[in-house]
């Protein structure tokens, strides 16, 4: 599907949610999802039905969490990231919760890279406050979510000096959660760390899990 498709599609899908909360809507979407889609499309398609108050979405979002198909999870984290400058907060906690609904690393990796990963880049201090309690959540996916988030972060970043201190500060983050055990955790955790360290070698001592 090329962008300017999944752009359409998505555009089509939020209208119809005007006036229908789930039925026709997820009727246009449940092939792509049945079908093989690239992650950044089923993305595009998430974010222009974003542009819907979470009044109006949040039942459609349940539809497709609903099914756990693994498309649908690009979609909802494109739904989530586009309402990010408008309620934060409530993005986050969605977030959340569709990643304790998914159980599984593939869902929990693309909430945390694209919603979670993305308020990091957009919205730094106020994220740093919101997801503070995730570290010590007694969910690992939630814990894993936090290191690939981090690691969307640094990706994104591409070591401009600039962000140093965000990185500096992204570390110490991310200190608490060195002696994770579970390692589904673990991984995401690390991969957080990896990230950094390539893109900012200079912060200081990196722990062996890099």
């Amino acid at each position: 599907m090329k962008a300017r498709e999944a752009r359409a599609l998505g555009q089509r899908i939020s209208t119809l949610l005007q006036t229908d909360p789930i039925g026709s809507a997820y009727e246009l979407l449940a092939p792509v999802l049945a079908e093989p889609t690239s992650f950044a499309a089923l993305r595009r398609i998430g974010s222009e039905i974003g542009h819907n108050p979470f009044e109006r979405i949040d039942p459609f979002l349940m539809r497709i969490a609903e099914d756990k198909t693994e498309g649908g999870w690009p979609v909802i984290s494109g739904i989530l990231a586009a309402q990010l400058n408008q309620d934060l907060s409530s993005s986050l906690q969605r977030c959340r919760s569709f990643i304790l609904e998914a159980d599984i690393w593939y869902a929990a990796d693309t909430l945390g890279e694209w919603v979670v990963g993305q308020a990091w880049v957009d919205h730094f201090k106020s994220t740093l406050d919101l997801i503070a309690s995730w570290r010590e959540d007694r969910n690992g996916w939630v814990r894993r979510a936090v290191g690939t988030s981090v690691h969307y972060w640094a990706k994104r970043s591409r070591g401009v000096e600039e962000l140093t201190q965000q990185a500096k500060t992204l570390l110490s983050f991310l200190e608490p959660m060195f002696e994770e055990w579970e390692i589904e955790a673990v991984k995401g955790i690390g991969w957080g760390l990896k990230t950094l360290g390539k893109y900012y070698p200079d912060l200081g001592d990196w722990p062996e899990v890099i």
